[in-house]
């Protein structure tokens, strides 16, 4: 008898949470859970070369060989990177503060 393991994936949406619970053999990729799921049936804009994979909130590999318990975690796209709207929100305070004119 094979050894398995127990794994959840996880996909959200803004409106919607994918979950799904499974029960592999021991030495599985992230990818080959994935594959397994049949998230990628539920959600085809999910693309494995382009979405960034995690396990417990750590960014991974899709070819790293998951642990009993592991969460693997399927990224999407940011709309908006996270820095460079602070960047723009700070240039604009600059901007406001700076006025006044001359007297």
């Amino acid at each position: 008898m094979s050894e398995k393991i127990n794994i959840e994936v996880v996909y959200a949406l803004p409106t919607e949470q994918t979950l799904l619970y499974l029960e592999l053999p021991a030495g599985v990729t992230v990818a080959e859970a994935i594959q397994s799921s049949g998230v990628l049936q539920k959600h085809p804009e999910i693309d494995l070369d382009k979405n960034k994979l995690g396990i417990f909130g750590k960014l991974t590999k899709a070819d790293a060989v998951l642990r009993d318990k592991d969460r693997v975690e399927i990224y999407r796209p940011l709309l908006a990177d996270p820095k460079e709207v602070r960047r723009k929100r700070a240039e604009e305070g600059k901007v406001m503060k700076k006025g006044g004119g001359d007297i």
